[in-house]
């Protein structure tokens, strides 16, 4: 992607990275249309900050801010990714990537290099319902981010927007299931939709998930947001 690759900053945030403190760069553009997805004046809208910037405000930041987090939109999908996390990890920073998985080959770079410190993975669905939620031919791709992430011992978390009238209570066991068969270990975050927000679909009212409709896991702590 040509010109401006960000839409905005976010210049702090305790949230966002586990224990560390942050600032979020919000890359616009996504290769996935997900009807909860909270954020469409980033992925169909125009950014309107350059890399330039974002590395003058990073340069005021150092000893200041922990971590950068790269995130969107799906920040994976834009041409100059690569070079642009490596000129913020040479600064000294730790860096995350928020992805939907759907770019193996350039997280795979990421791992092999280096570059990354930290990884949130969503998991979006189980296959068969993948297409319906994402509205594209993902799901292989996803599958295979998620192998590098295990196989490569990188830090990562796993999380999944769950809508009542989407994913059933069923296909979630389903998802646990195929994390277990991946054997991936570690915390499984699965997050409520918010109601009344503004999403890329109109969706109806979801009804709240509770820890106790889950499946327990032996390797696998399911944490809901």
């Amino acid at each position: 992607m040509l010109g401006n690759p960000i839409y905005t900053i976010t210049p702090f945030s305790l949230l966002d990275y586990p224990e560390k403190s942050a600032c979020i760069l919000w890359y616009v553009g996504c290769n996935m249309r997900c009807l909860y997805c909270y954020n469409p004046e980033i992925v169909l809208g125009k950014g309107t900050m350059t890399f330039a910037e974002i590395i003058s405000f990073l340069h005021k930041r150092r000893g200041l801010l922990d971590a950068v987090v790269f995130s969107g939109g799906e920040c994976l999908i834009h041409k100059n990714i690569l070079d642009q996390i490596k000129v913020v990890k040479a600064l000294g920073f730790l860096v995350k990537i928020d992805t939907n998985g759907s770019n193996p080959d350039v997280l795979a770079s990421l791992v092999q290099e280096k570059q990354i410190d930290y990884v949130a993975l969503d998991f979006k669905a189980i296959e068969n319902n993948f297409s319906d939620i994402t509205k594209s031919n993902l799901f292989k791709q996803f599958e295979r981010s998620l192998t590098i992430l295990i196989e490569n011992k990188v830090k990562f978390e796993i999380r999944t927007t769950y809508h009542s009238k989407l994913i059933s209570i069923e296909e979630l066991d389903e998802m646990i299931s195929f994390l277990n068969e991946k054997q991936y270990i570690g915390n499984y975050y699965i997050q409520n939709f918010r109601n009344a927000s503004k999403t890329i679909s109109k969706l109806p009212y979801s009804m709240p998930l509770t820890k106790e409709k889950i499946a327990n896991s032996a390797t696998i702590k399911v944490v809901i947001r």
